[in-house]
Parts: C-alpha cells; structure tokens; sequence
C-alpha cells in the first residue's frame, strides 16, 4: 500500500526569528502547500496564524485559507483544532463547523513544553460528536499510551468510526520521548484496522519518519515537527522535508498515495 504523505509546514510554537522561511499567512501556507503536493504530498494539516503570527482558530483565516489551496491544488486539508496553547477550547472547536476532510481531536490534556494543552473529557466528547455528525474525519493525536486508552473509550462510546486514524505523536515535553521502542511499543497498541503515521519532533525526526514507514505507517513532513534538515542545516522551507519523506517511501519501495488513493486508504467520508 502507498504511503500517505502529510505536510505540517507551520505548527503553533515556532517563529520567524526561529526560521525565516516559515510560512504564517494564507498566501506563505498555500504556496508551501502546493509545492509539497507537487511533491507528493497529499495531506496538508493546517494551523493558522493572524497578522502578528500568533496562533488563531479565526474561522474568516481558516476560510481563506482553505480557499486559497483549493485554488491551487485538490490536496485533502487537515485543519488542528488543536491552534495554539493559549487559544481556548471554545473557539478552536468551530473550526469543524468549516468541514474540512479531516481535524485533530486531541483525546486527553497534558503538560506540553512549558504550557498546558487543555482537552477537557466532556469538550472532547461534544467535539468528536459534532465531527461525527458534519462527516469531519478525526486525526487522533495520542502523545502517551494513556492517549490511547481514551481514544478506544470514545470509539466503545460509538463517537468514532473505523477505521480509526492515529498520529502517534513523540518527542514534546510532557509525552513520550521520541524512541523506537517507544514508537514500537504504541503500535502494538493500536487496534486493529487502524491507519496511522509517526509524527516526531526535534531531531529524531528522520530516523523514526524511516523506522514508521517500515513498520507499515505513514509520514507527516514540515517545518511544524522540525526546522533542520540535519544536524546545523536549518531547513529551507518545507520542500526540503517534504522531498526526503517522499524519498524514503520510494527507496523503502512503498511509493506515495495519490489524492484519491489516500481518500480509499482513510476510508474519508
């Protein structure tokens, strides 16, 4: 089966000062979307920036942006409802209202980095019901084994359709560490039937991207999970990361799923 390619190319946490290239307003994230789709790519997970950059869950940018890929590319948007540490639950769930393909659901809260990403259990349980009901697709993010668990509650509750599509997400302050017996270790986990990719952060990146392919996953790719290429290279952009996911799909003889085969592959409504 072909890898499902994912490009993350902004992220809530880093900036410009970190890394002038990164794309933070719609036009920057629809071109940097478009050019991993050239390059295979065929999921772009979306978060969105105001004028000063800060994260926001401003439903008139999330628009535009959605408006501005659709122009130029059929790439499957992906919008985080996760937004930003400091943006309340209230507001990031509308996002959904937008019917994107697919959305983050966040299953638990959690310290994360120096903050606290709130995801209270009742919130998350209206949320994941009005996904169900607009036929928005759940990318659910689990950062610990304790994640999964309460993932597989809302699926016995009957909030979550299966297939179920995990990003096993390593490496942020407060979650798993970015290892491969850790990655190892929560898909084993994972219930049967389920789709899903590794998302590392920080400098494991690579090496656990090439261990996820292997291991039957997918790959996420972009200057949200990391800014380097290797060690002192900063990235230029996300093409550089999204190439070499591709690469490693090819050399790892998997190939990349097209727009319409990851639709299949993710069973999308």
């Amino acid at each position: 089966m072909p890898a499902v390619i994912t490009v993350a190319p902004t992220g809530p946490i880093a900036t410009k000062a970190d890394n002038r290239t990164l794309p933070t307003q719609p036009e920057e994230i629809a071109v940097a979307v478009h050019r991993a789709y050239e390059r295979g790519a065929s999921v772009a997970h979306i978060h969105l920036r105001d004028e000063q950059d800060r994260p926001t869950a401003d439903l008139l940018i999330a628009r535009r942006v959605m408006d501005l890929i659709a122009e130029r590319c059929p790439i499957l948007i992906q919008l985080s409802t996760g937004v930003g540490l400091d943006v309340p639950f209230a507001e990031r769930e509308k996002l959904v209202e937008l019917r994107p393909r697919m959305a983050t659901l966040n299953p638990c809260s959690m310290n994360f980095g120096a903050g606290t990403f709130l995801n209270p259990p009742a919130d998350v349980r209206r949320l994941a019901a009005r996904m169900q009901e607009l036929g928005v697709k759940p990318e659910l993010e689990i950062y610990d084994t304790g994640h999964l668990e309460a993932v597989l509650r809302l699926r016995d509750e009957g909030l979550l359709e299966q297939p179920l599509q995990f990003s096993i997400v390593l490496g942020v302050a407060g979650g798993a560490a970015a290892t491969p017996g850790n990655l190892i270790e929560m898909v084993r986990r994972l219930p049967a039937g389920a789709v899903w990719q590794v998302i590392a952060i920080g400098r494991n990146n690579l090496s656990l991207t090439a261990i996820g392919l292997a291991a039957g996953g997918n790959a996420r790719a972009g200057m949200e999970d990391t800014l380097y290429l290797g060690k002192g290279r900063p990235a230029d952009g996300n093409d550089g990361l999204v190439g070499r996911a591709v690469a490693l799909a090819h050399q790892l003889d998997l190939g990349v799923a097209t727009v319409e085969e990851t639709v299949k592959q993710l069973c999308l409504p």
